[in-house]
């Protein structure tokens, strides 16, 4: 499978789950979420890592995740656990895992290492070659210098997503409170600048960008209004820590109903203008509003969000007559 034809898949929620946990392991089974990732990293002590691969394992080939996307975050190139992690899960649950994740991508070589392991191990086993996927997190200042040639650095590359808690200690960001504004930042976003070379990159190379964690998991409010700037942007979604915070990453990170009916209407208004019957024209009106060939691009963008969140339209287009 190509690596465009995988990121056409909704991420609007990525929901973390423990490694070592299987009572939240099974929970996450049943959270209307658009992807679960499985970690060994951050939240998996070092004492439970060897455990937790075996769990894990289990928990991919016998638990129900119906059309869920199935990561697993493995620990980074720097620690003495990544190649067992990816070697033990792979050859154990390949068959029913879609991507690797791999945290504190740091350089392109980190990505490449991890392709060759999975081709290696795909051959091995009898696996299909390439088609589990990678997803790379930045979460230091040297990985978004290199953003461009991580985001390029594989075909198996799906994702960037940006993890800021690590990211504000990697720059010495004066504060605390992971995703708010930095005390004293009273002016504009202290993240723009981040979110948007990250977001180059994705788009640079067709990839999906996806928004880290807000860890006051209680604070729903919070994490609207932190996940409302990303999206604004155009990222694709966000991590979600709590089963609280599912409905809002939902919406956020999908076209309005109204939207998304309205850039059906201009695809298919564009469709029947510019075809024969239509008069073969350039530009035309869909109501008050002139459209044209960049309407169209920017009604797909709206209109492939919202069909992969499985969204459908109320409106029909009707051509006018006479």
């Amino acid at each position: 499978m190509a690596a465009t034809s995988r990121s056409l898949r909704s991420r609007r929620s990525c929901m973390a789950v423990p490694g070592s946990n299987p009572r939240f392991i099974e929970k996450a089974q049943g959270l209307p979420v658009d992807q679960v990732f499985l970690d060994l990293e951050d939240a998996c002590a070092p004492l439970a890592k060897e455990g937790a691969r075996h769990t894990i394992v289990d928990a991919l080939n016998n638990g129900d995740w119906g059309d869920r996307i199935r990561v697993v975050r493995v620990n980074d190139w720097t620690t003495h656990w990544t190649y067992r992690d990816v070697v033990t899960v792979v050859e154990g649950a390949g068959a029913n895992l879609d991507a690797i994740m791999l945290p504190k991508v740091q350089d392109a070589g980190q990505v490449k290492a991890l392709d060759l392991l999975l081709t290696q191990i795909e051959k091995t086993v009898g696996l299909e070659v390439g088609r589990i996927g990678i997803e790379a997190q930045i979460e230091n200042a040297r990985g978004l210098v290199n953003v461009d040639e991580i985001a390029a650095a594989s075909p198996r590359v799906e994702t960037i997503i940006f993890g800021p808690a690590d990211f504000m200690a990697s720059i010495n960001m004066k504060s605390l409170v992971v995703g708010e504004q930095p005390p004293g930042y009273d002016t504009g976003d202290a993240y723009h600048y981040i979110l948007m070379r990250i977001l180059m990159a994705a788009r640079a190379n067709d990839l999906q960008a996806i928004d880290g964690p807000y860890l006051q998991i209680k604070d729903v409010e919070g994490f609207r209004r932190v996940a409302g700037r990303s999206a604004a942007l155009g990222f694709d979604g966000k991590w979600v820590l709590h089963p609280g915070q599912i409905d809002a990453a939902n919406e956020l990170y999908q076209p309005t109903q109204a939207d998304y009916d309205h850039a059906e209407m201009i695809l298919d208004a564009y469709d029947w203008c510019t075809s024969a019957e239509g008069g073969m024209k350039g530009a035309a009106m869909l109501g008050d509003e002139m459209i044209d060939e960049a309407s169209r691009k920017m009604a797909l963008v709206i209109s492939a969000k919202g069909r992969a969140a499985g969204m459908r339209r109320t409106r029909k287009f009707e051509p006018p007559k006479g």
